[in-house]
């Protein structure tokens, strides 16, 4: 079965950096487009960012453009996201996703992912 398991946050101050990871199994990681998505108490899960299967299209949410970056390793079946210059708003539970289908290019709605991580909480404060 598909396995998404996320490791890397934590607490950092405003302004700092964290990098989040996600392992990715029992599916060939390199057919499919992945995403990070982020949840924030009482509030909906958002698409923070996008990266095609091949790695060579990303998309990036508005409010994290120019902060955050990610990336894929399809050799290792991770993907990455880099998250700098953090704010208070940031701070929210961060999931991993798997596209449903295999496509060329990354897919932004929820709906379109089928697997998902289990999350990890990245909290921005000082």
């Amino acid at each position: 079965q598909v396995q998404l398991v996320e490791s890397g946050g934590g607490l950092v101050q405003p302004g700092g950096s964290l990098r989040l990871s996600c392992a990715a199994s029992g599916r060939t990681f390199s057919m499919y487009g992945m995403g990070w998505f982020r949840q924030a108490p009482g509030k909906e899960r958002d698409i923070v960012a996008a990266i095609s299967r091949s790695g060579g299209s990303t998309y990036y949410a508005d409010s994290v453009k120019g902060r955050f970056t990610t990336s894929r390793d399809n050799a290792k079946n991770t993907v990455s996201l880099q998250m700098n210059n953090l704010k208070a708003e940031d701070t929210a539970i961060y999931y991993c996703a798997m596209s449903r289908y295999s496509t060329a290019t990354y897919t932004i709605a929820p709906s379109q992912y089928a697997y998902w991580g289990q999350g990890t909480q990245v909290t921005v404060s000082s």
